[in-house]
């Protein structure tokens, strides 16, 4: 049955637990990237309108599931960076799992078993769905699939026009445009509300 001490756990595993995985996550491709070369990176997290933005941070109004790393190129642009880059969600995913597996199968974390039994549910759910070759919306392939595209044809073989991980210029300028857009539909919903 389904209770209050349930509801509890959903809300830490959603709003919490959640969250820190995919940060975790998106920050994996911000250090790997810095290590080779990253122009132009930024975080961000959640959609919608910025709510601010401090260095490459950029913090956005609704739900932190719509979260994403861009940037506009590497200096090393090779085969073995882009490997790396779109492995690193895997490997700190994977690696934190199994670090606090471990550590729980020790007893050394008894005390917040649940929570951390949970972060490694959700830990092992990206990697699942990060390893797993395969495409998802509108063709876009997964790291999977990218890192085998990588490895057997030796460069991506990305069937849609649009980029895997989008360019941070770009990302401003659809943030820009979406913000006029919304006090276009304000300036219109306040001139139907005179008449």
């Amino acid at each position: 049955m389904f209770g209050v001490s349930n509801l509890v756990s959903l809300v830490i595993s959603a709003f919490i637990i959640l969250p820190i995985v995919i940060f975790l996550r998106e920050m994996s491709y911000l250090i790997v990237s810095w290590i080779f070369g990253v122009i132009n990176p930024r975080l961000t997290i959640g959609s919608g309108p910025r709510l601010f933005k401090i260095g490459i941070f950029d913090v956005r109004k609704y739900y932190h599931v719509y979260s994403w790393f861009s940037y506009d190129d590497l200096k090393n642009d090779s085969k073995l960076a882009y490997i790396f880059v779109y492995a690193s969600p895997i490997f700190i995913n994977l690696s934190l799992a199994l670090l606090i597996n471990f550590l729980l199968a020790n007893g050394w974390v008894e005390e917040y078993k649940t929570f951390w039994d949970r972060f490694i549910f959700y830990a092992f759910y990206y990697v699942l769905f990060d390893i797993v070759p395969m495409y998802t919306v509108n063709g876009k392939p997964n790291n999977g699939m990218i890192i085998y595209e990588l490895i057997r044809f030796g460069k991506r073989v990305d069937y849609n026009t649009e980029s895997f991980i989008p360019a941070t210029s770009e990302m401003e300028k659809q943030h820009e445009e979406y913000l006029k857009r919304i006090e276009e539909i304000k300036k219109e919903r306040e001139k139907e509300n005179k008449e």
